[in-house]
């Protein structure tokens, strides 16, 4: 039974949305033979919801170009709820329920007037509310990603000038929001559900608040020990072994994406200032880099279990996938 047909059974409410993700994913462990827990992106099923993605892009940019009054933009935004009644609730559509999902957001935010950033808690409460209401009616996992992120903007806006001289509380909003998405991953330690799936987005939310909020403190810092060029690339690199460890535990790769920026510049400052000054030294880095990225991502669970393998069934273990 192919997976339209099963979609079908739980449009017609012969079967339910969670036996749904259940027999896909079973299917799935069936027909591979990758690991259980390995990270599949099922936002994104073929060149269909690419094409009809596109599709809604083009009327979001569209209406974006228009001079409309602040009142106005809520037609478009309620248009774009009714297109979603259609394509996500009906559909199942994930990937343009996304592109959906933000282009409502950002027509509510034209209507809501947010003109500076300091003065919109409000508003980024308001948005995160809607996002809020999306996830209960539709049950999207990407729909947390921007509760989150308003949350998260809404704060920044309250804590005004200080939050960007101590940019240590970003890394602080970060590991909340961690926190959070290891929450939902320790309900689905198989990956399987959409609990799995809500972890995902949130992880992408918290990874690169996390880096932003150490980098910046690493890198700025003017106190202490750090003020020292030599203890300051230590910690660098000592930070980034931890965070690619993290990962590694708790076995998502989508956390060293947001990474990847900063980590490059970590290994420009190190090698730069200590080993050698050539004018090919940023393509050496580059593809160094990039064979480790190949290399690691090759051998993921082979390096999960080496490193690992000696915490199997103690406590931590029991919020992350098997080791």
């Amino acid at each position: 039974m192919d997976k339209d047909t099963l979609e079908r059974a739980a449009q017609r409410g012969i079967i339910s949305q969670q036996q749904l993700q259940q027999l896909i994913a079973f299917s799935t462990a069936e027909d591979t033979d990758e690991p259980a827990g390995e990270e599949q992106l099922r936002f994104v099923r073929n060149f269909g919801d690419l094409f009809i993605t596109l599709g809604v892009l083009f009327v979001t940019f569209s209406v974006a170009a228009m001079d409309l009054t602040q009142l106005q933009w809520l037609l478009p935004a309620a248009l774009f709820l009714g297109a979603a009644e259609w394509l996500v609730r009906i559909r199942r559509l994930a990937l343009p329920g996304i592109a959906i999902l933000i282009s409502t957001l950002y027509f509510i935010g034209k209507a809501l007037g947010i003109s500076e950033f300091e003065t919109a808690s409000l508003q980024f409460l308001s948005l995160s509310g809607c996002s809020f209401l999306f996830y209960l009616r539709y049950r999207m996992p990407f729909s947390l990603l921007p509760v989150a992120a308003g949350l998260v903007a809404a704060t920044v806006s309250t804590v005004g000038i200080d939050m960007f001289k101590h940019q240590i509380l970003f890394t602080a909003l970060g590991l909340i929001v961690f926190i959070s998405a290891m929450s939902f991953d320790a309900r689905d330690r198989k990956r399987q559900l959409r609990a799995s799936d809500c972890g995902f987005w949130l992880h992408l939310l918290a990874s690169p608040l996390i880096v932003h909020g150490m980098m910046t403190t690493l890198l700025f810092s003017q106190t202490g020990l750090l003020e020292a060029g030599t203890n300051r690339e230590i910690a660098l690199l000592l930070f980034f072994t931890i965070f690619l460890l993290t990962a590694l535990f708790v076995d998502r790769r989508a956390m060293l994406v947001s990474s990847l920026s900063y980590a490059i510049y970590a290994i420009f400052q190190v090698v730069s200032s200590n080993l050698l000054d050539s004018s090919n030294l940023p393509l050496i880095i580059f593809i160094g880099f990039g064979v480790f990225i190949v290399l690691f991502g090759t051998y993921w669970y082979k390096l999960r279990r080496l490193i690992f393998g000696v915490l199997r069934g103690s406590w931590p273990a029991r919020f992350v996938p098997e080791l």
